[in-house]
């Protein structure tokens, strides 16, 4: 009896494989997010200064915060407020609140950092919903190499699907510098405008009830009818394929993803939330009508919204 190579021995757990490097990649991308994703804050400091337009502004918070320490710095000896651990707590409060104030400047390198922060991003709230697509694609590969295909990894489909994700950031960067051009966006990626905040609710709620969101996440939360009607041969069908795939999610799920412009851009309630309505609404056995009853919660909110601002 021949003994499997090391490299055979792997691949026949390559489900395992799958499986630890998806967890991997998701961790690595969580800790990216919650060390701030290369801005000067972490990403709960962020969170704890931005608020969505028509629920209190960001820059609102940070003016109150900044009023608040100075008339308590005022309250207290120039010597005292210099030397005690108190000031120092302060000083350094203010100093936190200034740059939440302070506008953002674009540089390319800015807009390097914007895009990736926004695809990593995309990695930690996407991947875990197209887990099961992948680890069946993992499957369905296996059995093809056992029956003589030539081995495809794995790899090559998750890659194409981030890559539809990677084009969606570049679509996202872009929004993102021109809100803020427009004094649209806070220097906290937080959205300023109530209206566009209330305009951006409902659309997002309008397209969770349209047929074309609804055809695409049929496709998202049926792996095994994807890959029979999409299956193609050899590394570039397999990068088409996660292509094809990454697509169909992203008509499912755009618009949701494009919600942070109001709540958030790197507001972990928001970004947690997405991320886990996104993976119900693919994996729960009533997941489309979630999807329905969230569409039109998001509606009367929006409504509300912008009557509110009337």
């Amino acid at each position: 009896m021949s003994q499997d190579s090391p490299l055979e021995a792997v691949l026949k757990r390559d489900r395992m494989v799958v499986i630890g490097g998806l967890a991997g990649v998701v961790a690595l991308a969580w800790v990216f997010i919650l060390f701030g994703a290369g801005m000067d804050m972490t990403a709960l400091e962020m969170t704890s200064l931005s608020a969505p337009a028509g629920l209190g502004h960001s820059t609102d918070v940070t003016a109150d915060m900044t009023s608040e320490t100075s008339d308590q710095a005022g309250q207290m000896p120039a010597a005292i407020a210099e030397t005690s651990d108190g000031g120092g707590a302060m000083s350094e409060m203010m100093d936190l609140a200034m740059d939440a104030m302070r506008p953002m400047a674009w540089t390319a390198g800015t807009a390097v950092l914007m895009f990736f922060m926004w695809w990593i991003m995309m990695v930690a709230m996407m991947l875990p919903s197209a887990a099961p697509m992948i680890l069946l694609f993992a499957a369905v590969n296996r059995k093809q190499r056992d029956k003589g295909s030539p081995y495809v990894p794995t790899g090559i489909f998750a890659f194409g699907y981030l890559a539809v994700w990677g084009f969606f950031s570049l679509l996202a960067t872009t929004a993102q510098w021109g809100l803020e051009r427009m004094e649209l966006l806070s220097s906290m990626m937080v959205g300023t405008s109530v209206v566009l905040g209330a305009l951006l609710l409902i659309a997002a709620g309008v397209w969770q009830l349209t047929p074309l969101k609804y055809a695409c996440l049929k496709h998202c939360r049926s792996p095994i009818h994807f890959l029979s009607h999409h299956w193609r041969k050899g590394r570039l069908g397999a990068f088409r394929m996660g292509v094809e795939h990454g697509a169909f999610c992203l008509g499912c799920c755009w618009f949701l993803m494009a919600l942070l412009f109001y709540g958030g851009v790197m507001n972990l309630y928001w970004i947690v939330g997405l991320a886990l309505f996104v993976l119900l609404e693919k994996v729960l056995p009533g997941g489309h009508r979630l999807g329905g009853v969230a569409g039109v919660g998001l509606v009367a909110w929006g409504g509300l919204l912008l009557a509110g601002s009337l």
